[in-house]
């Protein structure tokens, strides 16, 4: 058990869920004006999953955050620097357009309730609707509801070091009880680094691996390869593809509990160091509760 964090919430009552706690700074949540209609959505939100996962409706969600706006505007920062994460090559040197072409071509986008980060969606991604708030999928993970709900349905598509954590800790029935779920049922892996240098060879991978999939809707957190990949998944097979991005951090058990509705998570994590050697850590800071658990 490490650091225990005790802030007090202080947004206002219409962005609770049930389930969470959220620590998030931003003083977005503490008004009413960001976004009025945030309890209305959410019901229409999980109603919307429901149906198209009962109907076996193959769509794509995008969720959308500052780093592919920096991303799509070809800015070296952060995780959009090249040779940081998302590509080691120059923006020259890739066929950008690609990522700029198939951002826009996705069903359904979420994003943050930060008025900036929704300027910058309207910016780069013109003429497409913000459909739902990007915490909905970040909520609807640390509260279990998506894991629940779709219990037996579900496959994850992320960074092959992260997926490989997270099949690892699927082994303790420990950690099965916390998220309420004996297992996922398809683990669909994609390089951690650079998966952006080459476009095609990402979607050969991933595509091999979704023709053998059985999972009805698929969590995915793939960094900003996505904006030129989840418009071409449902060549594969007929599934929901959420883009929840960080939230797969918090099923691998790494996910920095300052991030919206992951308060009051519980970092599960393995005690072999060799499983966590080549991790791509995202803002974590080892605070916030921690169980280790024995290697099975």
């Amino acid at each position: 058990m490490s650091d225990q964090v005790n802030y007090p919430e202080k947004f206002l009552d219409i962005y609770k869920v049930d389930g969470c706690v959220n620590i998030d700074t931003e003083p977005f949540f503490e008004s009413a004006e960001c976004y009025p209609n945030f309890q209305e959505d959410l019901v229409n939100f999980k109603n919307l999953l429901i149906e198209l996962v009962k109907n076996n409706e193959s769509k794509t969600f995008y969720k959308f955050g500052d780093g592919d706006y920096w991303f799509l505007k070809k800015v070296p920062s952060g995780s959009a620097s090249p040779g940081r994460r998302a590509l080691s090559k120059s923006y020259e040197d890739i066929n950008h357009q690609l990522f700029i072409d198939g951002s826009k071509k996705c069903d359904y986008y979420t994003c943050e309730i930060y008025t900036h980060n929704r300027q910058f969606f309207r910016e780069v991604i013109p003429n497409q609707e913000i459909h739902f708030p990007a915490e909905y999928g970040y909520a609807l993970i640390s509260n279990k509801w998506i894991l629940k709900e779709f219990a037996g349905k579900i496959g994850l598509i992320g960074a092959d070091a992260k997926i490989n954590l997270i099949k690892n800790l699927m082994e303790s029935s420990q950690y099965q009880d916390y998220l309420g779920i004996e297992k996922f049922e398809d683990y669909i892996v994609l390089p951690q680094l650079f998966a952006c240098d080459d476009i095609e060879a990402t979607e050969r991978m991933v595509g091999e691996q979704l023709e053998k999939s059985s999972s009805k809707i698929f969590l995915m957190g793939m960094g900003h390869v996505k904006s030129g990949l989840i418009h071409r998944l449902k060549k594969y097979t007929d599934a929901v593809f959420l883009d929840v991005g960080s939230a797969i951090d918090a099923l691998a058990g790494i996910i920095d509990v300052g991030r919206p509705y992951f308060g009051d998570w519980t970092n599960y994590q393995i005690n072999d160091p060799k499983l966590y050697e080549h991790l791509d850590y995202l803002g974590y800071h080892r605070k916030g509760k921690h169980i280790l658990l024995e290697r099975i």
